[in-house]
């Protein structure tokens, strides 16, 4: 006979399913009102249902509180993917070298991790007078990036620490053993094992990446990226394209989570039937 759970499950299921309605039903209203009908505004009642505001945010035409989305996607996009390589580098390559004492190493990791809990508006704003100062450019390309590595890498230096401290170094003895020189050892035995870490760190430098803000909008130079677009659009005449936008960016991140979670039980299928083999 199965033991019947205790009052306990039940009330902490009823908390978490509470917690789950809190946190997705104000996305739900944004999902709904996004279907509003051309003259349908903010908020309920609806006016007819339509895909008229996903049509101004696909037809590109601007008006109708839209501002420059398409731009603004492209350039948050750019600087998301460059973000998320350069973290996904750095913090493997810290990784590796946190595996043996150096001297000023703990100077070094508390310096990095520092700029997890200064204010960010604060770190953009010592960015930006920096490359003022120097006579440098602002833009995205400089600036930005360093802007927003101050935000990704120190999550990203973190997982990649957790990964490496669970990794059993008997496998890089096994290779030694084999003949297997520094390079072998890293490309074919290190990072495979440690591959579903560094997609983590992509996909989640990407993410903080996209939606980052505060250390962005002083570094980014003259065009916005896409959060500062649809904060710029709030304090404007605001549209239910607003939620159209909402529900677009939603839909990818959720497809890009679904695709990070393929790709892990993919590798770790074929793990499982390597060491089964």
């Amino acid at each position: 006979m199965t033991a019947r759970r205790p009052r306990s499950f039940y009330f902490l299921a009823t908390l978490l399913g509470l917690f789950i309605v809190f946190l997705y039903a104000p996305m739900a209203c944004v999902y709904i009102l996004s279907f509003q009908g051309p003259n349908g505004g903010m908020s309920f009642p609806m006016t007819g249902w339509s895909t008229h505001w996903y049509e101004v945010l696909f037809g590109g035409t601007g008006g109708q509180g839209m501002g420059d989305i398409a731009a603004s996607f492209r350039r948050s996009i750019r600087l998301a993917l460059i973000v998320a390589v350069i973290s996904a580098i750095i913090a493997v390559s810290a990784g590796m070298a946190y595996r043996r004492k150096f001297p000023g190493s703990n100077f070094v990791f508390y310096s990095a991790i520092t700029s997890m809990v200064l204010p960010g508006i604060f770190v953009g704003f010592g960015i930006a007078l920096t490359f003022n100062l120097l006579g440098w450019r602002v833009n995205w390309f400089t600036s930005g990036i360093g802007a927003q590595l101050t935000w990704t890498l120190p999550f990203g230096l973190l997982i990649m620490f957790i990964v490496l401290g669970r990794f059993n170094p008997s496998y890089e003895e096994a290779a030694t053993d084999l003949g297997a020189n520094a390079r072998q050892r890293f490309t074919d035995v290190i990072v495979p094992i440690i591959l579903p870490g560094i997609i983590g760190i992509m996909m989640a430098s990407l993410t903080s990446s996209y939606e980052e803000t505060a250390r962005t909008q002083l570094n980014v130079g003259t065009g916005n990226t896409m959060p500062m677009e649809v904060t710029g659009l709030l304090t404007a005449s605001a549209t239910p394209v607003l939620f159209a936008i909402g529900t677009v960016t939603t839909l990818f991140s959720f497809t890009l989570v679904g695709l990070t979670i393929f790709a892990l039980s993919r590798l770790a299928k074929r793990r499982t039937m390597r060491t089964a083999a």
